[in-house]
């Protein structure tokens, strides 16, 4: 727990099914907090700062009386205890992705309860042999060291939807640690018999239907000492590699790469020197860059990765690259010494803003998040400590799909444990490649969209939107309306008046749309600009039929400030590349008319008031992880 920078007053959740594995992480994690510190609720009888949260997916008919069963069960240990019940489109997941579905929304709904509770840790129960089982796995996907080095020890996990049960979206996400990465599976059964704890068989476990369950099967007839060890002793070689480049990247995404408020990212070639820059650094590198800009978490592999590599090792750059949702370019007037790196607007992912109101305590979310960057900062100085230069690393250069080879010349793993880890490799490899074609990919056709997610773009005043994962978007208009008058210096001057003037006073009824800019924005913004005062057709349309010369000469004031505002963006505007441009979200009525861009301050009227921020879900670099 130290060296993951827990200490037992925090809040920490566990992660429990009823099986050997979470029983025995119950078991301990009760027992470090009770013996670090009186943490027992006397009121309640339940151990303070510890909630156990099980998760029932609803796919086996005696799920649910399962649940409550493993409920009392860990109630009894002094834990509360928390059940979140799947609720699945169609009631089930498809049937060739039910594990990977059934894990996809397990961790959603781990992140949901732990944000409503205010939890900002997690406690897993992976251990050993589930390492072991993935490298299997990994290796039959012809990973990297990268991949191979497994589950990490301490990482941080973003949900990849929002919630609207009063809550806001904590920047940072949770933290998810994995104390017994060091034990076996025989380890939890011993803690369970020696504590007298009961534990279920999930009986999905045994089907070899699932890939995780035949490489497990496999590896028990394996079960020697040796093999067992030097397996770990691989995987820890590639967990020092892994941590060697992480840190590596760590250290060039800050040194290398700026981030502007209008959401893309400069990257210096002169700090970066990519020629000095291992290969696997460098891919690391530019990943999680693109990953940042684009909010597109999944990994870039193959051909996508070999070509970001070489486009950014040609120094100076002299040409543009769309590739991993972004587009790439020189930086005007750098000399091809910087490149920009912006959200490609055109790339297939469809429109998404998700909607939620503001609920959660300023207080309750400073103290969340206040635990964590203690914890982390913590983690990160044990972490630094131990961790390794590169004459502790192996596998630098060495190619995907030789990592095993390697190993075994290093003396890492011997023959027997080489031929054994590769038969197994060749079985899944071969399952993998001819798996049958009517296996669809990964699509999850269940509901796990935010109740707030909108198909159409809209946000009504007061809510937030999150748009495409980077921005954060509020407005409303002002409950009074109000007078606009300029002073020389063309600054607002707002005074209160009893009139209504569709160009500012738009209602609480109104809803704005939410789009990417346009080059149809950019021609409206410079047709605006030289605007003179409003026409009596618009006049018309925007006051009532009662309007006096006075508040004609209102309305026209606001066609005044639509207009320097106009002005303004427009110099604000042309800095920024057109590929950035284009990414940047803009609030429009339902009949088209730009209203804002909120992230340049831009607004048609003083009587809207309008919040941006750039904020993607998933910070520079992925967040903290630690792999020692």
């Amino acid at each position: 727990m130290a060296l993951a920078g827990l200490k037992p007053h925090h809040r920490i959740a566990l992660g429990v099914s009823g099986g050997p594995d979470s029983m025995a992480l119950c078991v301990l994690a009760a027992d470090w907090k009770i013996s670090g510190l009186d943490s027992a609720d006397k009121e309640s009888g339940f151990i303070d700062g510890l909630l156990a949260i099980i998760v029932d997916h609803g796919l086996r008919a005696e799920s649910e009386e399962e649940a409550d069963m493993v409920r009392e069960r860990v109630s009894e240990m002094g834990i509360r205890c928390e059940i979140a019940r799947c609720e699945w489109e169609d009631r089930r997941p498809e049937q060739g992705n039910l594990q990977e579905a059934a894990r996809e929304m397990r961790y959603e709904m781990f992140h949901k309860v732990c944000i409503e509770q205010q939890f900002g840790i997690l406690l897993l129960a992976h251990h050993a042999d589930d390492q072991a089982e993935l490298l299997v796995i990994r290796l039959s996907r012809n990973s990297g060291v990268l991949g191979l080095a497994g589950m990490a020890f301490t990482s941080q996990f973003f949900a990849k939807h929002m919630y609207t049960h009063g809550i806001d979206p904590v920047n940072g996400g949770i933290l998810l640690v994995r104390p017994f990465l060091d034990f076996s599976k025989k380890d939890m059964y011993m803690i369970c018999q020696e504590n007298k704890q009961k534990w279920v068989e999930d009986p999905s476990n045994r089907s070899p239907l699932f890939v995780r369950n035949r490489i497990r099967m496999s590896l028990q007839k394996f079960s020697s000492g040796v093999f067992s060890s030097e397996v770990q002793s691989l995987i820890s070689a590639c967990r020092r590699t892994r941590a060697y480049v992480d840190k590596i990247c760590s250290n060039l995404l800050h040194e290398a790469v700026t981030l502007m408020d209008q959401g893309y990212a400069v990257i210096d070639l002169k700090t970066l020197n990519p020629s000095k820059v291992e290969d696997i650094c460098l891919a690391k590198f530019i990943a999680n860059v693109t990953q940042h800009i684009s909010q597109r978490q999944r990994p870039i592999r193959g051909n996508t990765s070999k070509l970001l590599l070489s486009y950014i090792r040609r120094s100076p750059c002299k040409t543009s690259l769309t590739a991993a949702g972004c587009y790439l370019c020189p930086a005007p007037g750098s000399r091809g010494t910087k490149i920009l790196v912006c959200c490609s607007a055109n790339c297939p992912l469809p429109l998404k803003v998700e909607l939620f109101y503001s609920g959660s305590s300023a207080e309750e979310k400073s103290a969340m998040l206040y635990d964590l960057k203690e914890i982390i900062d913590n983690a990160n100085t044990r972490s630094n400590l131990l961790s390794a230069d590169a004459s502790d690393v192996h596998f630098l250069n060495v190619p995907s799909g030789s990592v095993l080879g390697e190993a075994k010349r290093l003396d890492l793993i011997s023959d027997s444990t080489y031929r054994s880890i590769l038969m197994l490799q060749e079985e899944e490899t071969n399952r993998f490649k001819f798996k049958p074609d009517v296996t669809p990919d990964y699509q999850p056709k269940y509901s796990m969209e935010s109740v707030g997610t909108s198909h159409k773009q809209c946000l009504r005043p007061g809510q937030m939107g999150f748009f495409m994962n980077r921005f954060f978007i509020s407005w409303k208009p002002c409950k009074e309306d109000v007078c606009r008058e300029f002073t020389q210096d063309g600054d607002l001057v707002v005074k209160g008046l009893d009139y209504k003037c569709r160009f500012c006073s738009l209602g609480h009824d109104m809803v704005a749309e939410i789009r990417h800019m346009m080059e149809s924005d950019w021609l409206y913004l410079a047709e605006l600009s030289k605007s003179q005062n409003v026409k009596k057709s618009d006049l018309d349309n925007a006051v009532s039929s009662s309007v006096t010369e006075q508040v004609a000469e209102k309305a026209s004031s606001c066609l005044d400030y639509a207009r320097v505002s106009a002005l303004r963006v427009l110099q604000l505007l042309k800095p920024i590349p057109v590929a950035a441009r284009r990414s940047l979200p803009v609030l429009v009525d339902s009949q088209g008319l730009l209203l804002s861009i909120p992230s340049l301050s831009f607004k048609h009227c003083p009587c809207l008031e309008i919040k941006a921020k750039f904020q993607p879900r998933v910070p520079l670099g992925g967040g903290h992880s630690s792999f020692i």
